[in-house]
């Protein structure tokens, strides 16, 4: 590696010149691969892509022992979507 100035280094994606993969299906890990591109396959519907899926997966609602609904951190989940929501 060269001389990295590690607290300068910035959040966010930094090109490098490979990658390493490896994939998990049917409850193992796959070969691992060495790759120069910088994109990936991912399907269609992945719940990444679809943020209104996220933002619901975000809002979970828990009973309690004394039989009352709670909701975990609301708050939070609210003003994240109002500021990245249309409204």
């Amino acid at each position: 590696m060269q001389n990295l100035e590690w607290s300068k280094l910035p959040f966010g994606y930094v090109k490098t010149n490979y990658n390493v993969r490896c994939v998990w299906k049917n409850g193992k890990w796959g070969e691992i691969e060495v790759s120069d591109s910088e994109y990936i396959n991912i399907h269609i519907a992945s719940t990444a892509l679809h943020y209104g899926q996220e933002a619901f997966e975000g809002m979970k609602a828990y009973r309690g022992k004394d039989g009352k609904v709670r909701l975990f951190r609301w708050e939070e989940n609210c003003k994240r979507l109002k500021l990245y929501g249309s409204g």
